[in-house]
């Protein structure tokens, strides 16, 4: 079974999950850790359980949600696997922490290139990769059936949806993007956000004022 250890980290308070199952392989989503201090939890627990980290996985392309990705190739190896459409909209992400007046982010190339219908192996465990374009043109989430959850990064909150103020946002794309390819997913999905607590899908669609 699956298991999930969220990390809250940088001053958006960007959640990190890292996913991890019996045969100790692991892939981490969204490192947002925006110095070493803060890399040592993701770090520390990584060591702790004796995991071997696959994949460096990114739900946009966004800073708050990639300022640990120099970390994460420094210490593992492993470039940040995104959607090829943010990057190709989307300034990089040094320019986007001088933008918002955060401290110098150091960029890394960038790995795998994802898809829709992609499928993420570790262990025993697969993620399928799902479009939800609108926060950003590339947005991706991630599902995870046998467990019964999704990773939806900015997307979709606890009573909330993502800005779409953005690089290439488009507010009727988002709400496009959850109705067709989040609220078709279980009710009894519990929906991981980039920000703030878990939900599931069954509560968005009864009591989110966005939709």
């Amino acid at each position: 079974m699956m298991e999930i250890k969220q990390f809250t980290v940088n001053f958006f308070g960007e959640n990190c999950y890292l996913l991890y199952d019996e045969t100790k392989e692991a892939v981490l989503i969204d490192c947002g850790c925006m110095n070493r201090q803060e890399f040592s939890q993701v770090e520390g627990f990584i060591t702790q359980q004796q995991l071997v980290l696959k994949h460096h996985l990114c739900t946009h392309y966004h800073v708050d949600h990639l300022m640990g990705a120099a970390l994460v190739y420094q210490q593992y190896g492993l470039l940040p696997e995104v959607c090829r459409e943010d990057t190709v909209v989307l300034p990089p992400v040094g320019q986007q922490a001088v933008m918002f007046g955060l401290p110098n982010i150091q960029e890394t190339a960038i790995g795998t290139y994802l898809n829709e219908g992609d499928v993420i192996h570790f262990g025993h465990t697969k993620l399928e990769v799902i479009a939800v374009p609108g926060h950003s043109p590339g947005s991706v989430a991630f599902y995870q059936k046998e467990r019964g959850c999704v990773f939806v990064g900015d997307a979709l909150f606890a009573g909330s949806i993502g800005r779409t103020d953005l690089w290439g946002g488009d507010a009727h794309e988002l709400i496009r993007s959850i109705h067709q390819a989040l609220f078709t997913l279980p009710d009894s999905t519990v929906v991981y956000p980039g920000h703030g607590p878990e939900t599931t899908i069954a509560y968005e669609k009864s009591n989110n004022p966005y939709l």
